[in-house]
């Protein structure tokens, strides 16, 4: 907390409005914290300090974003800190911008820094890497001169790239380290935590017969036009011998051997592969 002078009594009433950091008081501390630096590096330190502990909240509230990325939620919140430092002693009130509007993507710049430093868990080729890199400076350049976050087709323009490779590129955040199947993936404090596992789709049992039916398709390549169309109708269509004679206008006789003969034929074929 940040004290004035000796406090007068009419103070008292005013005391919940200075426990509470708003825009203007926040100002006011730069503009204070500005003047220090050149006359007492002490009290500079105080109002640095100050600062620091009464925007810790950003910091936590930007690092739960990313702490489903296998990182300890901590470790991010002390990453973040370490930019919110950066942004308090590079911050400018001449700039015009709101503290936490130039702040928000130092800090996220950090954070995201210190995922690229922890390496990639897929390979990446080396042409996106550089341009995810380059995609997360140009956000947190652009953020501040413009005053909001930057569109794709801004940041495409301000790095003289295609839509496209901006999107493959901001995709890459997350191709960093591998998420066990047991991380949880609800947002803090939710009691009803799932893990990622939860999540992942079910085996398909048709996947397993795959290969089978691959080769079925081509032993059938083998066949008869006749042959092939005794057999879809008996096994696919389930229709009796006695009924495909009707269609085929010939004996139930002659089907059952066309039938037996195709099936010898496709045995043949899967035996040998």
């Amino acid at each position: 907390m940040i004290a004035n002078d000796s406090p007068k009594p009419m103070e008292s009433a005013t005391h919940a409005y200075e426990e509470r950091w708003d825009r203007a008081r926040t100002r006011d501390a730069f503009g204070r914290l500005a003047a220090a630096r050149d006359r007492n590096a002490l009290e500079a330190d105080r109002l640095r300090d100050a600062l620091v502990v009464a925007h810790l909240n950003l910091v936590r509230y930007l690092a739960v974003k990313f702490a489903n990325r296998g990182e300890a939620l901590d470790d991010l919140i002390q990453v973040g800190t370490v930019g919110l430092i950066k942004a308090i002693d590079r911050f400018d009130l001449e700039r015009g911008v709101e503290f936490t509007t130039y702040a928000t993507p130092t800090i996220v710049g950090e954070i995201k820094r210190y995922f690229r430093d922890k390496g990639w868990a897929v390979k990446v080729p080396r042409r996106l890497q550089e341009l995810n890199l380059a995609v997360n400076r140009a956000i947190e350049k652009l953020t501040v001169n413009l005053g909001h976050s930057p569109t794709v087709k801004e940041l495409a323009r301000h790095l003289s790239a295609s839509e496209e490779e901006i999107l493959e590129a901001q995709e890459l955040g997350q191709a960093y380290n591998l998420l066990s199947l047991d991380t949880e993936v609800t947002g803090e404090g939710d009691k009803n935590a799932q893990t990622l596992a939860a999540y992942i789709g079910k085996i398909d049992p048709s996947l397993a017969n795959l290969e089978d039916r691959t080769n079925l398709e081509r032993a059938f390549e083998v066949l008869s036009r006749r042959e092939r169309i005794i057999l879809f109708l008996r096994f696919y269509e389930s229709v009796s011998q006695t009924e495909i004679a009707k269609r085929l206008n010939v004996s139930q006789m002659h089907v059952s051997r066309l039938q037996q003969k195709a099936l010898e034929k496709l045995r043949d074929v899967l035996s040998e592969k």
